[in-house]
């Protein structure tokens, strides 16, 4: 029914300060179970197949992947220029007595020259009562990075992706440690979507700047004098699956450059 091997994925390393209190080897405190019956009252009814990673709430505990986490290289997936990414996780709370106010983060890293991670952005998970009403139903979570540019430290290197608990380790005396229970993790998703090639035209007295979208994509037209300090122009557009456009008025305006950020939607 349950096992601590979770293929393709590691789990971070012990810290030096844990003892394996209550009889818990480090090794244990993440793992995979199966899905109960249909008929079961615990039965999560929107579990991508049959199984699902558990993971305690205990400080620095977590699991990650990226191109070094499986000797075969698997997950030979690389941070590309001109892509944005997107992690997408469903997650159940309240598990095993969690304490409100526990929390675990979503992240996308990359590793430098030394090997060692670099987060490059995250996204916060905290458990309430009103946002995890109940243990039979994962809530997608999700974190983005907008789209890749040439001069990214990250650009063309290996993807990685961890799911950490955040606690902050306090003595088991303390009213607000928040240690006990655990969290449930399922369907984790990374999807991309390319930035679009931008048509420029002249339309009366503006200039016309129109892409291409996607359903499910957001568009930010962004606008720089000197292709190094961008800014954004106008409101961000939600992709409809077919073109967009903004207008860029002529009159009173100094030469300008345009581009479009594309951003996945939850």
């Amino acid at each position: 029914f349950v096992t601590i091997a979770i293929n393709s994925w590691l789990k971070t390393p012990p810290p030096a300060w844990y003892n394996a209190v209550g009889g818990f080897d480090w090794n244990q405190l993440a793992g995979t179970f199966l899905n109960t019956a249909p008929s079961s009252p615990d039965h999560i009814d929107n579990i991508h197949g049959n199984q699902a990673i558990w993971l305690f709430v205990v400080p620095e505990m977590g699991v990650f992947q990226d191109y070094t986490s499986t000797p075969e290289r698997a997950f030979d997936q690389r941070f590309q220029v001109g892509k944005a990414y997107q992690l997408t996780v469903g997650i159940i709370g309240s598990g095993g007595g969690m304490l409100e106010g526990a929390s675990m983060e979503i992240g996308l890293y990359y590793r430098n020259e030394a090997g060692q991670k670099v987060m490059i952005a995250a996204t916060p998970v905290v458990y309430t009562e009103a946002q995890f009403p109940n243990n039979t139903r994962f809530v997608d979570y999700a974190v983005k990075i907008p789209t890749v540019r040439a001069g990214d430290p990250w650009a063309g290197r290996h993807i990685g992706l961890q799911l950490l608990s955040t606690i902050a380790r306090l003595p088991a005396t303390d009213p607000n440690n928040l240690e006990g229970g655990y969290w449930d993790l399922d369907n984790v998703r990374l999807t991309a979507v390319a930035a679009p090639e931008v048509q420029v035209s002249r339309v009366a007295g503006n200039l016309r700047v129109a892409w291409s979208s996607l359903v499910g994509a957001q568009y930010q037209v962004q606008i720089s004098d000197n292709l190094g300090a961008w800014t954004n122009y106008g409101t961000p557009l939600l992709g409809t699956g077919g073109e967009l456009s903004q207008l860029y008025p002529l009159a009173g305006n100094a030469r300008a450059f345009f581009r479009v950020d594309a951003t996945l939607l939850p």
